[in-house]
């Protein structure tokens, strides 16, 4: 995880790492800020399906559900049948028009908002997909 912080332009810390994945409830926790966590999927993306230049993205300072599904779907080269499965696996349908709007354009008259509920069922089939391995 520190290699993919630094691919993105960040030189994180071990002790920085932990105390973000510590429990909320902990007391070493500490949130991870949108920027810093726009550099981590930016170095995931750069990690996975390689840098376009020499120069690192510039991360983005306020992140969106939205935002992070579709740099989860870049870096992870996913296709809408594959998020599909991945809700299907937590329990959780939607149809393909639903989960297209998700990656539209904030502006267009079909965008829809991506809900905490919905990432985080997208996150949890990612887990039971990819932990089965």
């Amino acid at each position: 995880m520190l290699s993919m912080f630094e691919l993105g332009g960040y030189t994180a810390t071990k002790t920085e790492l932990m105390a973000w994945l510590a429990r909320e409830e902990a007391p070493e926790f500490i949130l991870c800020d949108d920027e810093t966590m726009a550099r981590f999927l930016n170095g995931l993306i750069i990690k996975n399906r390689g840098s376009k230049g020499d120069e690192i993205p510039k991360p983005e300072s306020v992140l969106s559900n939205n935002i992070i599904l579709r740099k989860l779907k870049i870096a992870l080269n996913l296709q809408a049948d594959d998020l599909l499965e991945m809700l299907q696996l937590s329990n959780f349908t939607i149809s393909k028009h639903e989960l297209s709007a998700l990656f539209r354009n904030p502006n267009h008259k079909n965008y829809r908002r991506c809900l905490d509920q919905l990432l985080r069922n997208i996150l949890d089939g990612m887990e039971k997909k990819y932990r089965k391995k």
